[in-house]
């Protein structure tokens, strides 16, 4: 699933880009979920929505906070989303590398053009699919790169994944998260499911992650002991 997002202040251009995109758009797989019109309504709705957009067409020359400063504040918070700059001019090519983007293209944005950066977009998305978890909840779809998660943890018919000291709550089984991740992260007791990357102090009925003391249950101690430290002395 390829979500979309565009920020511009000039209406006339968002539609357009919107209108050339969703002719090249695979319907049921890719999908223009949000547009913004300021540089700072962006900033602030995907810091609160981490995950939510995978690719973010964003034009460099807009009032106020320009694209540019805009995606300088999105890379402190998210060094994965594919930025790709729209602008009436090429002198900001170059620019662009310090805040990682994929690429820029010029307005108006030709069809050819797009259609050969979704292609790339379409295997780099393909390529770490493997490497992210996704899920929705009411608030909508996010998705987290794995080593960005710290641990799971259930409670009744919730999961809840931490990740940077915050926490999101979806309905699921632990069960079903570690059938997913298995190889990937260590299961330590019937309610915690962990990364062993995060692990900090492996004690002998609990582990230490990001200054938080987990159980380790009795049933699931000798394989969890082991996993952890195999993978603190190199991995999984």
């Amino acid at each position: 699933m390829l979500r979309i997002g565009i920020c511009d202040d000039q209406n006339e251009a968002r539609e357009f880009l919107r209108f050339e995109l969703e002719k090249l758009l695979i319907e049921g797989e890719e999908e223009i979920v949000y547009e913004f019109s300021t540089g700072a309504g962006a900033v602030h709705w995907l810091q609160n929505h981490p995950g939510e957009i995978d690719l973010l067409f964003l034009d460099v020359e807009m009032q106020g906070m320009n694209g540019m400063q805009a995606a300088e504040r999105i890379r402190g918070f998210d060094g994965e989303m594919l930025i790709v700059f729209v602008t009436g001019y090429s002198d900001y090519v170059f620019d662009g590398y310090r805040v990682n983007a994929m690429d820029y293209m010029l307005k108006p944005a030709q069809r050819e053009r797009l259609q050969e950066l979704l292609g790339r977009i379409r295997k780099r998305i393909a390529a770490k699919t493997d490497k992210e978890y996704v899920f929705k909840n009411t608030e909508g779809t996010y998705r987290f790169p794995l080593q960005e998660i710290s641990y799971f943890y259930s409670d009744k018919r919730k999961v809840s994944l931490v990740c940077h000291d915050k926490e999101y709550s979806f309905y699921g089984k632990l069960d079903e998260v570690a059938e997913k991740l298995a190889g990937c992260f260590v299961r330590i007791h019937q309610r915690y499911l962990v990364n062993p990357e995060k692990v900090d102090y492996i004690g002998t009925d609990c582990v230490i992650m990001a200054e938080q003391k987990l159980p380790v249950s009795r049933a699931m101690k000798e394989n969890a002991m082991a996993s952890l430290a195999k993978s603190m002395l190199g991995g999984i």
